[in-house]
């Protein structure tokens, strides 16, 4: 019997699967010792990227999203293709959705947006150093770019004009960040990447 955790799985079942996600259903033993059904969904690692300048501005992607039936602001983000690395995934989204490159990436750390019933890490980026290009948004992309202060874009996280909870964390980790009277140097290897 497969266990995760203090959970002990009796049976699992894939019930739908597409590209970028599963839906699974588990028989479980809970913890408590008693049988019960856990549903499971499994996405596509992702990331989620801020752009900043040197004058402190922040480039966001204004959206259409299905899920919600609207346009939101939110970070750039996209999820992890094959075997790519988070790191490649943001540079990769970053210029096709803003046409936006970066010399300078930091590591933020990792994001579960949803993780009650959701599999989605989220690795997030603060992108510095920023080049300006054109974009190259595929298929039903229709974005459009808003550049703000990053104390701004707090502020909207706040009011609850951003609301992607991956974008939330990551404005709110980069205000802090900057706000530290001793960040990581740019020559760590652990938190800041250089472009390759």
């Amino acid at each position: 019997m497969k266990t995760n955790g203090p959970w002990k799985i009796i049976e699992s079942h894939e019930k739908y699967k597409n590209n970028w996600m599963k839906v699974c259903e588990d028989k479980v033993i809970r913890p408590d010792g008693k049988e019960g059904m856990v549903s499971l969904v499994e996405m596509e690692d992702g990331i989620s990227a801020l752009s900043l300048d040197n004058d402190g501005y922040v480039y966001l992607a204004d959206q259409f999203r299905y899920s919600t039936g609207k346009d939101g602001i939110e970070t750039v983000s996209g999820a992890v293709n094959n075997n790519e690395k988070p790191l490649d995934t943001a540079k990769r989204e970053l210029r096709e959705e803003l046409g936006i490159e970066a010399e300078e990436w930091i590591d933020l750390g990792l994001v579960n947006p949803f993780n009650v019933a959701i599999k989605a890490p989220h690795t997030i980026f603060l992108a510095r150093k920023l080049k300006f290009g054109k974009d190259h948004q595929k298929g039903a992309k229709k974005i459009k770019l808003v550049k703000v202060k990053l104390e701004e874009a707090v502020k909207m996280v706040m009011d609850s004009t951003i609301t992607n909870g991956p974008s939330c964390v990551l404005i709110l980790k980069t205000n802090e960040y900057l706000k530290s009277p001793n960040p990581p140097r740019i020559t760590s290897p652990k938190n800041i990447l250089s472009k390759k």
